[in-house]
């Protein structure tokens, strides 16, 4: 049986070794991608830094190298529904947040994707006295985009951990792309070693 795996890093190339990757696109962002069984709760886990949609596991010849390159490309340029999660309780956004939402909105105009945004606290709405606002300004950040519509989903004192709400939701839309600022992670909102664990689709880490 041959697994064919791909990284994204130009170029393309391809490795056998089924880890988890942070790999740079970019001099301002990184992929963390991961591949999964259907169930995000599995404890075994297949990685690659493919969607769902082009993960490839299959008994045949191996493909060119020029197939290969354009197979993964295509997995990158195909983005129809994107999540930006939101967990800090700034009002009016911290700077990562805000850098996650234009990048989310610019990403999502350029392909013709849709947004969903998922609001992440451990404490109820009753118990944040600020959320109107926060969310005046996910929506004003995102109309910067362009985009005035967009699905929220919120997960206020449910119980779980960030990381893992986000992998539930990615898994449940069936997202393509989840738009995260290292900010959360530096500020221990999204644990990074859990990243391959439950988020069953690209990550796209922004750079404070």
């Amino acid at each position: 049986m041959a697994l064919a795996h791909y990284s994204l890093a130009i170029p393309v190339v391809t490795s056998k070794h089924e880890k988890t990757s942070i790999l740079p696109v970019s001099t301002s962002s990184s992929w963390v991608a991961t591949r999964s069984s259907p169930s995000i709760r599995s404890k075994a886990r297949m990685l690659s830094i493919l969607p769902r949609s082009c993960r490839i596991g299959y008994k045949a010849k191996a493909k060119s190298p020029e197939s290969e390159v354009n197979l993964a490309a295509d997995a990158f340029t195909s983005f129809k529904h994107l999540l930006l999660p939101i967990t800090d309780r700034n009002q009016y956004l911290s700077e990562g947040t805000r850098q996650a939402a234009a990048t989310t909105a610019a990403l999502a105009k350029k392909y013709g994707a849709d947004i969903t945004v998922v609001v992440i606290d451990e404490q109820l709405k009753e118990s944040l006295p600020q959320y109107e606002t926060q969310l005046s300004s996910i929506r004003w950040h995102l109309s910067e985009g362009g985009f005035q519509e967009f699905r929220l989903l919120e997960k206020l004192g449910d119980g779980n951990k960030p990381t893992a709400i986000i992998g539930e939701v990615a898994d449940d839309l069936n997202l393509d792309l989840v738009v995260i600022s290292m900010e959360a992670i530096h500020s221990k909102h999204v644990d990074a070693n859990l990243l391959a664990e439950f988020i069953p689709c690209p990550v796209l880490l922004l750079p404070l």
